[in-house]
């Protein structure tokens, strides 16, 4: 089969590989009718998570068709559509039963290898370094889903895949990033990041009952995708300093809940900061760059919430953490609890409440992935969002 393989920093090509074979009897085969480029997969692109390996197969954004189920696998027939949540988990583990799916405990095979960096390991993942399970993705011709059984939610039809697809990450990271801004009515919510993830967690935000949303980035497309689609206000952080503006429009007290959806590589103008952090990051000194979460955490007002759906992966330098504490700020974080989300999620999009295809600027085959890689990296040509048809 073709498939998009990491060999390096900056280095994607669409190989022929192996296909998936099915390795257990709650395995599931299918062959991919949909797959995403996420923002995340730019980490692995630009070289920031460790434990990557040549020829590794990318991707955690997918759907498909059933084409062949293990011997344990009862809910599932071939022929049927589902999608494929970006995190593998069992279903029955201390974690999984209290619907704290990314932090599933059995999933992860190489679970030592993350513990001694974490801790403890999370759940593992599709397509996303060894250090999380060395799973195959599924920006591929076909796909091994592990805990098939569990990690999955069937499409109906008439739904087409360009509606569904999103529920395999950044419509469910979103709304629980929105969810663990703890929204009461009326907040004030600041979005910081207008990706995918971002635009998904400003629609969630009025969901949850926001009062207003205000939209931070750089780039017009996606400013203005925040505004059109997600009725944001926004800021553009080349134009005005982030805090004096925030302070501004919410008469000194600052938003009530701010949501930081860039994570480790945030990008911030000529900030002093972010200055340090990228000639860190490219000697090596470091591995993330936490302007934003900085920001959040001063303009943030006293005694709100701040949740953290953008990804970090290692150790953050010069956090204002003297400013969380004595401002009585709450910081939620966490991998997606992707299975906790599909089938209420799912349903906002039936009920026409929302249509999830509206973040996608470019439809591509895998050929035309790796170039796409660079240009969703490089945010040219407008794309903010890349979804490929093997």
């Amino acid at each position: 089969m073709r498939a998009l393989c990491w060999h390096g920093k900056g280095d994607i090509r669409c190989d022929t590989v192996p296909d998936p074979q099915l390795q257990d009897d709650r395995d599931v085969i299918i062959k991919v009718t949909a797959c995403a480029i996420c923002g995340s997969d730019l980490h692995l692109y630009d070289g920031y998570m460790p434990t990557m390996e040549s020829g590794d197969i990318l991707g955690h954004e997918t759907m498909g068709e059933v084409v062949e189920v293990g011997r344990a696998v009862t809910n599932l027939k071939v022929g049927e559509r589902i999608v494929v949540p970006f995190n593998i988990a069992c279903g029955d583990c201390f974690f999984c039963r209290k619907q704290l799916f990314s932090l599933c405990d059995r999933s992860n095979p190489n679970a030592k290898m993350a513990a001694a960096a974490m801790g403890h390991s999370p759940s593992g993942l599709f397509g996303y370094s060894h250090m999380l399970g060395g799973f195959a993705g599924g920006q591929a011709e076909y796909l091994r889903v592990p805990y098939g059984d569990v990690g999955h939610i069937k499409v109906p039809d008439g739904l087409d895949d360009e509606m569904a697809l999103f529920l395999s990450d950044i419509f469910p990271t979103g709304y629980m990033a929105a969810e663990n801004a703890e929204i009461e009515p009326g907040d004030t919510v600041a979005v910081w990041g207008c990706g995918p993830v971002g635009q998904f967690a400003i629609q969630s935000a009025w969901m949850l009952g926001a009062g207003r949303v205000i939209a931070i980035d750089n780039v017009p497309e996606r400013l203005a995708m925040a505004h059109q689609h997600g009725r944001a206000e926004t800021i553009d952080f080349d134009k005005v300093k982030v805090y004096d503006q925030l302070m501004e429009m919410t008469g000194g007290r600052g938003p009530d809940r701010c949501i930081d959806a860039v994570g480790t590589e945030a990008h911030a103008g000529g900030a002093i900061d972010a200055v340090v952090d990228k000639v860190k990051a490219s000697l090596y000194l470091g591995t993330d760059r936490p302007h934003v979460l900085r920001e959040a955490i001063m303009c943030c007002r006293k005694g709100g919430t701040i949740s953290v759906p953008g990804v970090y992966i290692g150790f953050l330098d010069k956090i204002p953490f003297g400013a969380l504490m004595n401002k009585g700020i709450t910081i939620r974080t966490g991998q997606t609890h992707t299975h906790r989300y599909l089938a209420p999620l799912l349903e906002k999009v039936v009920s026409g409440e929302i249509d999830p295809s509206f973040v996608i600027t470019h439809r591509a085959s895998l050929e035309e992935g790796p170039d796409l890689y660079q240009t969703f990296r490089d945010k040219q040509d407008g794309c903010i969002k890349v979804m490929m048809k093997p």
